[in-house]
């Protein structure tokens, strides 16, 4: 191994990070380990961590609480652009590790380190978002990956590594085995029998949302204002970004709104399959998207649903930190200027129902809109069907002459409605 003399490591507390401290100090003789744990929405004892961190042979665990950070530069910006990967995942881990990554990196340059490390495996994600972060901020740092070092290769050979360590591993075990993602966005569940496609989650794994069949039987309405593309206030009640989705998680998790059961396409290229749970986000999801219905026009709103699927692969592969990503969020808040206004909503046992929406600069004018009488000149109609449908019947004529014929001018004039004088 190269010499190091000190290591940053992104530390969170479960399996992978707490056996890489004593690795990297066995592995890297003399160098010393410093974590890094950010608070993103998790709950966690930060204090029972550091001093797992400690006993683990870290020489000391930086503890940092983003949340603030997390929801307003990171996920809410995701939400004005409409991102969602593959159409299902709401990019609740990819969204995280950039600006997890970003602290980490802040940290290594004031300890004066000279290399990071992260517990991502060679088989996933994570461990191009957090590499890709690395080479953003600060290419300088070696970069140590032990998943793809040493000489374990699954989660079994993981406990049983920590159990020779005598690491404690608080609720992990050869039969608790999911790998879970949590922070105030969503948590995941992968791993154990969900490998299975045909494997239905097994009740007791989710842990933020009510089942929909033991959700309240009665509707749950809410109101949720936003500008600008950026939501503002729940019921009313205008609220920071933080306490906001805070307050939607709870009334979602309430009435099972937010799990989803997908297979998605990881970088490496394999399929893996993942349950999620986000109650706040889905809502939020779905009240933009009603209130963008009303307020942009069409090419915008075109426009904005194209890039939503080039901004949720750009969320998914780690590239935050990149002009490409900046540009598409220069033209999300361009276009999200007068997405403002509230959205209704009722949730009912894992249903979100839409039953309203209002916003001073809505494009829908009810008086063009209604069957009744309107300032509406039907006739009108004639002569733009005549000229936006020019093109349709002027290939139709052609392509049904042969050369030889002696040409489809009549037709022509016929199908566009002219005349002569």
């Amino acid at each position: 191994m190269d010499q190091v003399k000190k290591i940053v490591l992104a530390y969170s507390g479960g399996l992978d990070t707490s056996i890489i401290i004593p690795w990297l100090k066995e592995n890297y003789p003399g160098t010393e380990v410093v974590g890094v744990c950010t608070n993103v929405g998790q709950v966690e004892n930060f204090e029972e961590m550091e001093e797992r961190a400690l006993a683990a042979g870290a020489s000391k665990l930086y503890v940092r609480d983003i949340r603030e950070e997390f929801v307003t530069d990171y996920l809410f910006p995701m939400l004005r652009a409409g991102a969602i990967y593959e159409g299902k995942y709401l990019l609740g881990t990819s969204i995280a590790r950039p600006l997890q990554a970003k602290h980490q990196v802040d940290v290594a340059l004031q300890e004066g380190a000279d290399a990071v490390a992260h517990g991502c495996t060679g088989k996933g994600n994570d461990q191009v978002r957090f590499e890709l972060t690395y080479k953003a901020l600060a290419p300088h740092l070696k970069v140590i990956a032990p998943w793809r070092l040493w000489e374990i290769n699954s989660r079994e050979q993981a406990i049983e590594y920590a159990t020779k360590k005598n690491i404690p591993l608080k609720g992990i075990s050869k039969k608790n085995i999911y790998s879970r993602d949590w922070n105030i966005w969503h948590m995941s569940h992968e791993g154990g029998e969900l490998e299975n496609t045909w494997t239905s989650p097994q009740a007791d794994m989710f842990r933020l949302t009510q089942s929909p069949q033991d959700a309240p039987d009665k509707e749950t309405e809410v109101v949720i204002d936003f500008e600008r593309g950026i939501p503002t206030a729940v019921n009313g009640e205008r609220m920071k970004p933080l306490d906001l989705l805070s307050t939607l998680n709870r009334i979602g998790g309430e009435n099972g709104i937010g799990r989803t059961d997908l297979v998605e396409t990881r970088l490496v290229g394999m399929k893996s399959r993942g349950v999620y749970e986000t109650p706040g986000g889905t809502i939020l999801f779905k009240a933009l998207r009603e209130l963008e219905m009303i307020t942009l026009d069409f090419d915008t709103l075109g426009m904005k649903n194209q890039l939503a699927l080039r901004y949720a692969d750009i969320v998914y592969s780690g590239k935050w930190f990149t002009p490409f990503r900046e540009a598409m969020d220069a033209y999300m808040e361009k276009s999200s200027e007068y997405v403002t206004g509230s959205v209704r909503m009722v949730l009912y046992k894992g249903n979100t129902i839409i039953t309203g929406r209002k916003s001073e600069y809505s494009l829908y004018i009810e008086d063009l809109a209604s069957f009744g009488e309107s300032a509406y000149d039907h006739s009108d109609a004639t002569g733009f069907i005549n000229l936006y449908g020019l093109a349709t019947g002027v290939a139709s004529i052609v392509h049904k002459h042969k050369p030889a014929d002696q040409g489809p001018a009549a037709e022509m004039k016929a199908m566009a409605g002219f005349h002569e004088k």
